[in-house]
């Protein structure tokens, strides 16, 4: 029997996932991508302003695929990000909704909010990244661009699986930093200092993680010291070409969306870097498939621009766990 379509708002996923569920999950499916048993197409962006002169919304939207072998499962998400109008009502600046599928027979298994699912999947692909790059249980030493929710969900991320002795934050609106700060008190053992310049958020740091919507290229290759991790996880790129070419490796998520969206699309669409520039995807490393936990001296960049096998995969718990509790709504489409 074919069961109607469930329909969970935001309030019933954040009942039902917890950030440590959604690393899990996002762990699962990095391994997944890693030996072939998660199908994820490129993303297809749809340009309403972000960049294009039409339309004129200051927006953009992706669609996003996936399969999911660990969990059989499959969905899209519909996702994206507004400034303009969307702005001034005072709404988040993602927008996202997640359906799922039964891949057997393709009903529709569920229809739900995916923007809390992509701040916290967001976060926990930087934290497991880390696992595989620097080694799961170590301590970290943190900076960090960008203190909206990302940048929050970022932090619990790397909290969950790390213990983290410093962060040094910056963010243009300085009051958006200090609300961090006291956010963010129990998720970090040493201080939270935020810093007045960009330059001083990358100074003895262990990883420097970038969540903003600059479009400049504002970090600098001479911020990007020996042993640390840099992840440019913007919509746009966040560092210099020059962290880019000079980097020692380069890991993505995914190489033919990395290649033509975020921090290498320019280079890669020029034809200045190319696949054979990519050391490794995070999957290949959580498969063993490519060795991680680099020497001290390797710079290296990390680039998870994001994909939609982590979405589903995490909607995917939210819908098992759903049904059991007896949560959210149903509707009969056909």
């Amino acid at each position: 029997m074919i069961e109607d379509t469930m329909l969970l708002n935001q309030k019933d996923i954040q009942s039902l996932v917890t950030m440590e569920d959604v690393i899990e999950c996002v762990d699962k499916t990095f391994q997944g991508m890693g030996n072939g048993t998660v199908v994820n197409p490129t993303k297809v962006n749809l340009d309403l302003g972000e960049t294009a002169a039409y339309p004129p919304y200051s927006g953009f939207m992706n669609a996003m695929p996936a399969y999911i072998g660990w969990n059989d499962s499959a969905g899209i998400k519909w996702a994206g990000g507004f400034f303009g109008e969307r702005k001034k009502l005072g709404l988040p600046y993602i927008t996202s909704l997640i359906l799922l599928i039964d891949p057997r027979v393709g009903n529709f298994r569920a229809v739900m909010d995916g923007a809390f699912i992509t701040n916290y999947r967001t976060g926990a692909q930087t934290a497991v990244a880390l696992k595989y790059l620097y080694g799961k249980g170590k301590k970290i030493r943190l900076g960090l661009y960008g203190a909206g929710v990302q940048g929050h969900t970022q932090t619990m991320a790397i909290s969950a699986l790390f213990e983290i002795t410093e962060v040094k934050v910056f963010d243009m609106n300085r009051e958006a930093a200090e609300k961090y700060a006291r956010d963010m008190e129990s998720y970090v053992k040493g201080p939270i200092q935020v810093m007045s310049d960009a330059r001083s958020a990358a100074v003895d740091v262990d990883a420097a993680v970038c969540v903003t919507q600059s479009k400049s290229e504002f970090f600098r290759n001479d911020w990007f010291k020996p042993g640390m991790l840099l992840f440019p996880m913007g919509s746009y790129q966040e560092c210099d070409d020059a962290c880019i070419e000079t980097a020692d490796r380069i890991v993505v998520d995914h190489i033919g969306q990395a290649l033509h969206r975020g921090a290498l699309a320019k280079l890669g669409t020029s034809g200045k870097i190319s696949e054979k520039n990519i050391y490794a995807t995070i999957g290949e490393v959580a498969a063993g498939k490519k060795a991680g936990h680099f020497s001290g001296g390797e710079r290296v960049i990390c680039v998870p621009i994001g994909t939609g096998a982590m979405d589903i995969s995490v909607a995917t718990l939210a819908w098992q766990r759903a049904k059991e509790k007896g949560l959210g709504g149903r509707f009969k489409f056909v």
